[in-house]
């Protein structure tokens, strides 16, 4: 009875969550407020039921307008890790309503799951009164949460000294133009958070104005929280005073009308007057300049290399005789042993060269007997032409 009652009951669970999966979801969200809606991986795990517990699989999300590829142009999308849920965010700027497509795909098992979400964006009046400020500390995901997003809010209250607030936009430091911090510990994104409200700013964001804050953080020097403004009751919430920007709307100049279409038909001007033909124009200093002059100019280094080339090189026996007769016979005699070797290199049963030979005359070739006495040279004295060059003691 207990295995038929965890039968029924994991069958429940799954027919729920599939309904869940394939429901149509409805938002409405005014013109100008910051919309988020979290993409949980519960929704779309699948139950065991052989041990009726819940799988922790990783699942990616990907969202797209229906019958378009993308997203709107005010909506964005991130997850940044399949084991993390997914978000959607941005600010409409203008009514209608959105139909988003939600894919979740399960890597364990690779089932897909599809959700519809419309989001009816709602006409209302902007909040007058904005101001943005930098959080250094946090990263995109870790703000989106709702708990998140009341912790800053709070402490935004407590600093503008009222509690008709409403976040606006919140914005990746890295869509800004920011750089992607190293991956180590302590470094963050950053996120860009607005709020707007119907109340003038307070004292201390109107701190922000003054010449003296401003020339400071243009300097460069470690500006100070001002005295009595310091409401940031978590150190990862805490704002950069020299990135908060103030903006009130209500001086802004109003968009300029929209021009009024005519008729669609010329007034009277008389007849139509054809430009005339442009006068004709002499391309030959143009010939000259882009094809002569570089043709001559192609020649006269052809003649330059081929003078280097031929003309500047010397013969082999005018360098011979320009050389000395001991380095010349140096130089025939390797020659001469390196040809030696080359030829033995083919044959295995050639002889021993006689450049290894105890007595031998170079140039001859002609062995001498082996004598008792030390007083022989090593080089017999036959008649050689190279033999008055070789030095004498």
């Amino acid at each position: 009875m207990a295995g038929c009652r965890s039968w029924v009951f994991c069958l429940t669970v799954c027919a729920v969550s599939l309904f869940e999966a394939s429901a149509e979801i409805k938002v409405t969200i005014p013109v100008g407020r910051f919309f988020t809606y979290e993409l949980l991986r519960e929704t779309f795990q699948n139950f065991e039921l052989y041990a009726g517990r819940l799988y922790d699989d990783p699942m990616i999300f990907k969202c797209n307008q229906q019958n378009f590829p993308d997203l709107p142009e005010w909506l964005r999308f991130t997850q940044r890790h399949p084991y993390d849920n997914g978000f959607l965010y941005g600010t409409p700027m203008s009514a209608g309503k959105s139909v988003i497509e939600i894919y979740a795909t399960n890597k364990r098992s690779y089932e897909t799951a599809r959700d519809i979400l419309v989001i009816k964006a709602t006409a209302e009046k902007m909040l007058p009164y904005q101001a943005e400020f930098f959080i250094k500390l946090r990263e995109i995901e870790k703000v989106l949460p709702s708990s998140v997003q009341d912790e800053i809010k709070q402490d935004v209250q407590n600093l503008w000294d009222t509690e008709a607030l409403e976040i606006v936009n919140i914005t990746n430091a890295l869509d800004r133009g920011g750089r992607v911090p190293l991956p180590l510990a302590g470094h963050f994104e950053g996120v860009y958070v607005k709020v707007g409200s119907e109340q003038y700013f307070s004292d201390c964001l109107l701190r922000v104005t003054t010449s003296e804050h401003q020339n400071q953080c243009r300097a460069g020097d470690k500006v100070k929280v001002p005295g009595g403004c310091n409401f940031c009751s978590i150190p990862s919430n805490c704002i950069t005073w020299c990135k908060t920007e103030l903006f009130d709307l209500t001086k802004q100049q109003p968009a300029p009308p929209a021009p009024t279409m005519g008729s669609g038909i010329l007034e009277e001007g008389g007849d139509f007057n054809p430009p005339e033909s442009p006068p004709s124009r002499d391309f030959f200093p143009d010939y000259i300049v882009t094809v002569i002059v570089p043709l001559i100019l192609a020649i006269i280094l052809c003649l330059l290399l081929a003078y280097i080339m031929f003309g500047r090189r010397e013969g082999v026996e005018k360098r011979n005789a320009r050389t000395n007769q001991i380095q010349l016979y140096h130089h025939h005699t390797i020659h001469g042993n390196s040809d030696e070797l080359r030829n033995m290199a083919g044959d295995r049963g050639a002889p021993s060269p006689m450049s290894t030979l105890p007595m031998f005359n170079s140039r001859t070739g002609v062995r001498a007997a082996p004598l008792q006495s030390d007083s022989i040279p090593l080089i017999m004295a036959q008649h050689d032409p190279y033999s008055d060059t070789l030095p004498r003691k």
